[in-house]
C-alpha cells in the first residue's frame, strides 16, 4: 500500500507488504561502512528509517516542497551525508524529477557514490535514462511490482523479484502464522 492510513479503509484485517527485506538483501553485499540511507522526502523517512535499521546504517531525509507533479525542490537535505556514500530509497520513482532534484542536494552537501532503490519502479517520461546519466550513480534497483519493458531496460538497472517474499506472506496466511513478523526489523 501507498500509505499506511490506506488500512482504514478495508473491513477485513490487511497487512502492509512491502520489499525493504529484499532491497536490504541486494546492498548487504557491498561493503557499507560509511553509507547512510537517504529518503527523499519526510513522509518516505519512517520506511527509509525501518531499511537503515535493517541495514544497521544511519539515516538522512531531503526536505521536500512538490508544486507540480514534475515539479519539486529539496530546500536541504536532514543529516549527514558529507563524504557518505548515500542510498536513497523511495516507495517509487515515476518521471524520476525528485530523485534528481535530491542527487543535486546530495552533490551539494560532498556526498560519494550514489546508489537508488525504490519498491516501485514507474520509470515514465525517460527516468531511467536520465539517472544512469549520472556518474556518481552506480545502480538503480526496483522491484518487479511494476513491470518494466525490455526496452527500457538500462545498464545500472537491476530488478529484484518479490515472489519469494509474496509466496511466503501467502503460506503464513495459509497456515495461520502471523504476516506481520515477516515484515518486522531483525
Amino acid at each position: 500500500m501507498h500509505s499506511p492510513q490506506v488500512h482504514g479503509f478495508f473491513s477485513v484485517p490487511v497487512d502492509h507488504l512491502h520489499a525493504l527485506r529484499e532491497l536490504a538483501a541486494h546492498f548487504s553485499q557491498y561493503d557499507l561502512t560509511n553509507t547512510v540511507v537517504v529518503s527523499p522526502d519526510l513522509g518516505n523517512a519512517k520506511e527509509a528509517a525501518h531499511f537503515a535499521r535493517i541495514l544497521g546504517l544511519p539515516v538522512a531525509a531531503g526536505a521536500k516542497q512538490r508544486f507540480a507533479d514534475d515539479n519539486v525542490q529539496i530546500s536541504t537535505v536532514i543529516g549527514d551525508v558529507t563524504g557518505r556514500d548515500v542510498i536513497v530509497l523511495d516507495d517509487e520513482i515515476a518521471k524520476g524529477s525528485t530523485v534528481i532534484e535530491l542527487l543535486d542536494k546530495l552533490r551539494e552537501r560532498g556526498a560519494g557514490s550514489i546508489r537508488a532503490a525504490c519498491t516501485h519502479g514507474l520509470f515514465s517520461s525517460g527516468a531511467l535514462d536520465r539517472l544512469q546519466a549520472f556518474d556518481d550513480v552506480l545502480e538503480i534497483v526496483a522491484t518487479n511490482t511494476v513491470p518494466i519493458p525490455s526496452d527500457k531496460i538500462v545498464p545500472k538497472l537491476k530488478v529484484l523479484s518479490i515472489a519469494p517474499a509474496m509466496a511466503e506472506a501467502m503460506r503464513r496466511i495459509n497456515v495461520g502464522e502471523s504476516v506481520s513478523t515477516l515484515f518486522e526489523a531483525p
